[in-house]
């Protein structure tokens, strides 16, 4: 039976009931060996200015955990050993193993809860990071994609029936500018996991004269969750913001998915996908199937859900510390990475989109320009009710015209993308983040 445990009391515990407790934490602590590391270091140099530890026991500690991170975890030779319950309590027990009682003094003014605290809003740092780096590479090749196919029409949809004249740079960029709003809310999910729980201890403090400054600085936290108390309630809720922040750019990526989808149709025929992003059919030899955006709309789907999921874990919680928090690892470290991957495959397949230069040729597509018309007899001098009905009239009649130019100007519309602007706005924010990281 398992004995390295950091609230080992010498009991043992029930074979079934520590699988049970334990759960997928063995696995899923492996991502966040570097931040308790990391955690640990800051904790420890804090311990020495308030003397806690000797300076010499501080230099040993920490040449140890840097040995630690740059030999073992780095490296990726990480392991937590059978019968050792977790990633704080392997840390621990590899420096006892090394120093001695030394290694035993590192939770002096710490509780495993807002060691975990700490060692999530680390891991989450860095995660959104990741995230919003792989946005910024989806978002510039539809920009690009934008400002190539800047002049080319396309039709536009209201309830699925074409309804007005539209270009590809228009639909690229909308989905462009789509991310740059996204990216907010990124940003301001950042902006309160930057925060440092650490000090916190089981979420009542400590009696020891921890100084939390010194640790919200070595960290790089932009401020300190004050209240000892909230620093545990924003277990949860931290989760929950990540979640939706996933979720709202996850339904980005979907909306554009189903539009890549449909326009790759026969019947529409707008887009064709590259060979590489497509498969075939066992019986069908003429198919070339949109696998990659079938998936990516399948996989953000499933995560548009996962604020839910969050929010079914942590219902009805009070105040302090839940063991259900555990489970919210399960659904966010493997939400996170796929959110990274549907954002990578999708800038690489968009770059690659091949766009039809016909389409509005076709008669089908003819009325979509039949506010043009009413727009051009209202800019004549017709009341635009009365407008609306001659154009009306000339379709029922079969003398409706299409125009020979289209002009549009103000800002935003076919002739006017504002791709400037928009590459602006999404730079503003993503320099902010990474100033906060």
């Amino acid at each position: 039976m398992a004995k390295n445990k950091l609230w080992d009391k010498g009991q043992d515990l029930n074979e079934r009931v520590e699988r049970f407790t334990v759960g997928k934490d063995r696995d899923l602590d492996l991502l966040l060996a570097e931040y308790d590391v990391k955690g640990t270091m800051a904790h420890i140099r804090m311990l020495e200015s308030v003397g806690l530890l000797e300076a010499v026991e501080l230099d040993k500690l920490l040449a140890e955990l840097q040995r630690i991170l740059d030999e073992v975890i780095i490296p990726g030779n990480f392991v937590i050993e059978e019968g050792i319950e977790d990633v704080h309590s392997q840390i621990e027990v590899m420096l006892t193993r090394t120093l001695g009682d030394i290694g035993k003094k590192v939770h002096s003014g710490r509780s495993r809860n807002d060691q975990v605290l700490v060692d999530l809003r680390l891991f989450f740092r860095d995660a959104l990071l990741s995230v919003a780096k792989e946005m910024k590479m989806l978002f510039e090749t539809l920009q690009a994609q934008s400002e190539k196919y800047k002049d080319l029409l396309m039709p536009g949809y209201t309830h699925m029936q074409a309804a007005m004249p539209s270009s590809f740079g228009l639909w690229f960029g909308a989905y462009a500018e789509s991310l740059a709003d996204d990216l907010v809310i990124l940003e301001s999910t950042y902006r309160v996991v930057n925060k440092n729980p650490l000090g916190s201890a089981a979420g009542y403090g400590s009696s020891f004269p921890l100084n939390r400054q010194i640790t919200t600085d070595l960290l790089g936290f932009e401020q300190m969750v004050h209240n000892v108390v909230y620093a545990q309630m924003g277990r949860g809720k931290t989760e929950q913001l990540v979640a939706q922040a996933i979720a709202v750019l996850a339904g980005t990526l979907n909306k554009m998915a189903m539009d890549v989808c449909t326009y790759n149709s026969q019947n529409f025929g707008f887009l064709e996908l590259p060979e590489e992003y497509t498969t075939g059919s066992s019986i069908m030899p003429h198919k070339k199937n949109p696998d990659v955006f079938e998936l990516i709309r399948a996989r953000t789907n499933r995560l548009r859900a996962l604020p839910n999921e969050v929010a079914m874990v942590t219902a009805n919680l009070s105040s302090g510390y839940h063991r259900d928090f555990q489970l919210l690892k399960e659904q966010l470290f493997p939400a996170i990475q796929e959110i990274i991957d549907c954002l990578s495959i999708s800038a690489e397949a968009i770059a690659q989109v091949g766009v039809r230069e016909d389409i509005l040729e076709d008669d089908r597509y003819k009325l979509i320009f039949s506010v043009e018309v009413v727009n051009k007899l209202v800019l004549d001098g017709l009341p635009f009710r009365d407008a609306y009905k001659e154009v009306g009239k000339q379709i029922e009649e079969g003398t409706f015209k299409v125009p020979d130019t289209l002009e549009h100007t103000h800002e935003g519309s076919i002739g006017n993308l504002m791709n400037e602007q928009i590459g602006q706005m999404f730079m503003d924010t993503y320099e902010r983040l990474r100033a906060q990281g």
